[in-house]
């Protein structure tokens, strides 16, 4: 079982690290994707593990031409952010890049787009008003991890993958006041694209006053939903649609009665395994059917402790 300190301790790793590197020139080795890295847990471990672009060269972008640029090769690379930039529509970011942002950095009006890409790393970003969705993954891309980053609303999904996707965690992230948060499996006819893939962890995500799919799952197992804090919740929490299989556990749910869905909209029943969720005002998550395991290890905080470390350390700086 993992401690308050421990998980504490990791963000003050990252912290430092921040200080740290405001003060190296962009030519400098940039430790930032090793200090994430040291935290990654969940699918996106497994499959070869995810890496980014570690060992790349480093390049600062401040526009959205230089940054359009910056990440469209597949070779490896890391790509700091500073500012504010204004995306025209998703821009196509290609495999093994680390994109992290310095302090603040913000990409409004557009998106990030993952298409068959692998081991990426997208870390302290900021995202708002997003004309399509503010990251969309498709045709099987694999080993993605989305950390400290922060979603404010736009257009359609905040975080959404789909169509094969794979290996992929979403961790200590923000989203404030979305409506379609994150949709896991794109329509109730693709199963023969997804089944057996579509493999995510949520872990230690802060979904403040959002309304729904966070996530709504089609076909995917194990999703593995935990440690997330949710609070005033508009609609629902987890749907698993489509026979999906998800584990729902050590999660704080304040104010969100409606948790999961077993069915949801058109789409079939899923399964879902809940258990040691800590509730306040909000009924028991319902549970319907067995649900694999995971073949990572992890350790759950007390659940709950959830709601003090979700909100010291989740989102971006």
């Amino acid at each position: 079982m993992s401690t308050t300190i421990s998980l504490t301790a990791r963000r003050v790793l990252g912290l430092v690290a921040a200080v740290v590197l405001a003060a190296l020139s962009v030519t400098a080795l940039d430790p930032a994707p090793a200090v994430a890295q040291s935290g990654l847990t969940g699918w996106a471990t497994q499959n070869g593990g995810t890496t980014g672009g570690a060992g790349g060269p480093t390049t600062t972008v401040t526009s959205a031409s230089a940054f359009t640029s910056a990440v469209s090769s597949s070779s490896a690379k890391i790509v700091r952010v500073s500012g504010t930039i204004a995306l025209s529509g998703m821009v196509n970011v290609g495999s093994n890049t680390t994109i992290i942002g310095n302090s603040g950095a913000t990409f409004t009006g557009g998106g990030l787009n993952f298409d068959s890409d692998r081991n990426v790393i997208v870390y302290n970003m900021r995202f708002n008003n997003w004309s399509d969705d503010a990251i969309n993954v498709q045709d099987g891309s694999t080993n993605l991890w989305f950390d400290n980053n922060t979603f404010g609303t736009g257009y359609d999904g905040a975080l959404d993958i789909k169509r094969g996707s794979d290996f992929i965690t979403v961790s200590w992230n923000r989203f404030n006041g979305t409506d379609k948060t994150m949709l896991l499996g794109h329509s109730d006819s693709n199963g023969s694209q997804d089944i057996g893939h579509l493999r995510v962890t949520y872990h230690h995500n802060w979904f403040n006053g959002t309304n729904q799919r966070t996530p709504r799952v089609r076909f995917g197992e194990t999703v593995h939903v935990y440690n997330n804090y949710y609070v005033n919740i508009g609609s629902y929490c987890v749907a698993t649609t489509e026979n999906a299989g998800v584990l729902f556990e050590g999660n704080y749910l304040e104010n969100a009665d409606d948790a999961v869905h077993i069915g949801e909209g058109s789409s079939d029943d899923g399964r879902i395994v809940s258990r040691n969720n800590h509730l306040v005002n909000t009924s028991t998550p319902a549970s319907s059917g067995s649900v694999g395991g995971v073949p990572y290890g992890y350790s759950l905080t007390t659940p709950s402790q959830v709601k003090s470390v979700v909100t010291a350390s989740a989102g971006a700086s």
